[in-house]
């Protein structure tokens, strides 16, 4: 076989082609820098991750960019709370960013661009969209002019009707009463009194949200790409704008192909801050849920598929977990007492071939990692099950001869897993860390539910428990509280 994926922009799976043999260019659109990731982001990242760790497996040279949104009206909002600066809320932000990606695994992007490093070339597609006639200024703002693209809503499918829903992205009222038409969105945004703004042809401003990915993708990558990632929620207005964009300036494909992941529920209700079900990757981490039972987790669903995040979800996640490390810890803990070689042993046998096979088969059907993940399990069974006798008490001398015909499948589990970015985790004493965590979390759901109910005794009573116990928590906007060790 080889690899299909589901293309957004044709609604089909197709055979990956790229555009230059051997080589694949991928962008994948990154977080607004406004606060801490939540279990979305870990989704997104995790599977995109996944995607290229098969894509390098296969053989191609992958250049990775993802960018950070470091200009955007929430974060103006989030400094103006806080009193501090657009700057400083951002530079928190993507420094909390890359400590939650790589304490999940995800390999770093070979480069992650920020708009405020972009401007010169935000500014120079701009006035290009203008000189075609396909944006305009009106008082300081400009606006790109949907109706000179003739296959907008290409990507979503979107109507006419249903595209004025959010077509501005990211605009007030009073912005949009200078456009010509209610479907055009903004691309340069004047200054307003009190906020950080940039020279431009136009007057002081800053850059509309979409601008900033077209005028990225084209600097770090050309004007076509291969695959353009994100989560479904960017599908419209962010993706269908940068394709409008992009597009009407350069006369190309922005990509060839459009990929996007499915939304995270939590017990069957669409994750929100307004409804209080909000989780960050951070919080979670804390509570003892270890990266790799949450990505083992995120891996056991299609990755276009909606992923309903359930305590039993993740407690079965966590099981299956248990049992994998087992088995991919056997090398590192016994290896050497079983007599297994430092160097890899030989492929292994016919079966092992046809192990590995099927766990291509399985990525290379639109990246069913659902399947490869079942593959996993398959090869671990008689690892998992020996590393058990041998946590028991069993001789590693007694084992030693079984072990032997063992080796290749471990280290094909080992290699094979590593695809999956799921690795042996070293062992430490943090099951009743764990415990402690979850104990935590389950007091800070009581505060939260005493609160709804208006028993504000009851929820500072549980707040000073907590803080006496060396516990701060911190309340955010959305409902969501995090804690952290005092």
């Amino acid at each position: 076989m080889t690899l299909r994926l589901t293309n957004t922009l044709s609604r089909r799976c197709e055979t990956f082609e790229p555009l230059q043999p051997g080589t694949v260019s991928i962008y994948c659109c990154g977080v607004t820098v406004y606060d801490l990731c939540h279990l979305g982001h870990a989704r997104s990242y995790i599977v995109w991750d996944v995607l290229r760790r098969y894509l390098l497996w296969s053989g191609y040279a992958v250049t990775f960019v993802q960018n950070f949104t470091d200009i955007d009206d929430k974060i103006l909002k989030r400094a103006e709370e806080e009193g501090s600066s657009m700057a400083v809320v951002s530079e928190r932000n993507i420094a909390a960013f890359q400590a939650d990606m790589a304490a999940l695994h995800i390999l770093p992007p070979d480069r992650m661009p920020r708009a405020t490093r972009s401007l010169d070339a935000i500014r120079q597609l701009i006035g290009e969209l203008e000189a075609k006639g396909a944006a305009y200024s009106a008082d300081g703002d400009v606006y790109f002019a949907v109706m000179r693209q003739a296959d907008y809503g290409k990507l979503s499918g979107r109507t006419l009707e249903e595209q004025q829903e959010g077509a501005s992205g990211r605009t007030n009222e009073a912005e949009e009463a200078r456009k010509r038409h209610p479907f055009d969105f903004a691309l340069w945004k004047g200054a307003k009194p009190g906020e950080p703004s940039f020279p431009s042809p136009w007057g002081a401003g800053r850059p509309g949200w979409h601008i900033e990915c077209s005028a990225m993708v084209r600097e770090e990558l050309g004007t076509t790409i291969d695959i353009h990632l994100g989560g479904a929620d960017l599908i419209f207005p962010h993706h269908e704008n940068e394709i409008a964009q992009s597009e009407a300036a350069s006369g190309e494909p922005l990509a060839r192909y459009w990929l996007h992941n499915g939304m995270v529920n939590v017990g069957g209700e669409k994750m929100s801050k307004s409804l209080g079900n909000f989780t960050t990757i951070r919080a979670l981490l804390e509570s003892g849920v270890s990266p790799m039972t949450l990505r083992l987790f995120v891996l056991q669903a299609h990755y276009r598929k909606p992923l309903d995040f359930t305590a039993e979800a993740l407690a079965a996640a966590a099981t299956g977990w248990k049992g994998l490390d087992a088995a991919l810890g056997l090398g590192e803990r016994h290896g050497t007492a079983l007599g297994w070689g430092a160097e890899p042993a030989a492929e292994g046998s016919e079966a092992l071939i046809e192990v590995r096979g099927r766990f291509a088969a399985a990525m290379d059907d639109d990246l069913n990692t659902s399947a490869a993940v079942a593959v996993l399990f398959e090869l671990a069974r008689p690892l998992r099950a020996l590393a058990n006798r041998l946590e028991r008490g069993e001789a590693e001398t007694d084992a030693a001869g079984e072990a032997l015909d063992l080796e290749p499948r471990w280290r094909l589990l080992s290699e094979l897993a590593g695809v999956l970015g799921l690795e042996a985790e070293a062992p430490t004493p943090l099951a009743a860390d764990a415990v402690e965590g979850a104990a935590i979390q389950e007091r800070i759901e009581a505060r939260r539910a005493a609160k709804a109910a208006k028993d504000f005794a009851t929820a500072d009573r549980l707040r000073a428990e907590l803080a006496a116990e060396g516990i701060e928590l911190i309340d955010r906007p959305g409902g969501v509280t995090d804690w952290v060790r005092s």
